[in-house]
């Protein structure tokens, strides 16, 4: 197993040792060494659920097992699995596994099991994935942010740039850069941004961000920019990191999508640029 794999798994056993526990996303991120916004990202990605879903499941599908086995009251199983109320784990009980707690503690009651997940990832390549390192130095932006859901970024962000367009925040910021940063553990920061300059005002609705210097790897994204961009951030996470032997995410909490040419007026397509800050391993 890769060490990608191997961290994202040591996660997943922490996860299952602490599931009574309340969960903290930066010590879970912690036990597969990269930030919170990557590792929540990675883990999206590469199981097709978020880390918060995933943990709802397990916990419901824990519950379940010990309602069915043992004579604990509903309202014991509630308060164990971190539901602060009978009714609220009664509801999202019914939603997993559609029965009530209390027709699970029935014999031959039908319930759903959501076993612990076991990550295998297996290395295929058999394609060139175009990539540069680069060192940049400190840069800072101007932008419009907004807070995102991490199970519907792709869903949400292409809706936010309609609207930034579509507005007259685009008299403001026109949108040479979308950047993503941690915002908190079921959300991202998304923000709509141009290079600041120290001269100009800054508007009562825009956000201010610095970014150190580092090294960062910058992928090129040829073609219709919505698909192209979504296609590539998934590449990155699935095959590219896996791959890589030489470099690994670094500490900051970030990627940057930098819009370089317009789409064509013929095709629609566009040249663009993920920038994803990574350190030697």
């Amino acid at each position: 197993m890769n060490s990608l794999a191997d961290g994202i798994q040591n996660a997943i056993r922490y996860i299952e040792a602490n599931l009574t526990e309340e969960l903290d996303i930066s010590l879970i991120a912690a036990e597969a060494c990269v930030s919170a916004f990557h590792f929540q990202r990675m883990f999206s990605i590469l199981t097709g659920m978020t880390v918060g879903e995933y943990i709802r499941c397990r916990r419901l599908s824990a519950a379940a097992q010990e309602l069915s086995l043992s004579g604990t009251r509903v309202l014991d199983i509630a308060l164990k699995y971190g539901y602060e109320s009978q009714d609220s784990f009664s509801r999202a009980f019914t939603r997993f596994h559609g029965i009530s707690p209390a027709a699970a503690k029935e014999t031959g009651a039908r319930l759903k099991s959501f076993a612990p997940m076991r990550l295998r990832l297996i290395l295929e390549g058999g394609y060139i994935m175009d990539y540069r390192i680069v060192e940049k130095a400190a840069f800072t932006v101007i932008g419009k942010a907004a807070k995102v859901p991490y199970e519907k970024s792709y869903d949400e962000i292409p809706k936010l740039w309609e609207q930034h367009l579509g507005g007259t925040d685009a008299e403001t910021i026109r949108g040479m850069f979308g950047i993503c940063t941690d915002a908190d553990d079921e959300n991202l920061e998304y923000l709509i941004a141009d290079v600041y300059f120290p001269q100009r005002d800054i508007p009562e609705d825009c956000t201010v961000r610095t970014f150190p210097a580092g090294t960062w790897a910058v992928f090129p994204c040829k073609g219709p920019a919505k698909e192209t961009i979504q296609r590539i951030d998934k590449q990155i996470f699935s095959d590219w990191l896996p791959n890589n032997t030489e470099y690994k995410l670094a500490a900051s909490c970030c990627s940057v999508e930098a819009y370089i040419t317009p789409p064509s007026p013929e095709t629609g397509e566009s040249y663009n640029e993920i920038w994803l800050p990574v350190e030697k391993i």
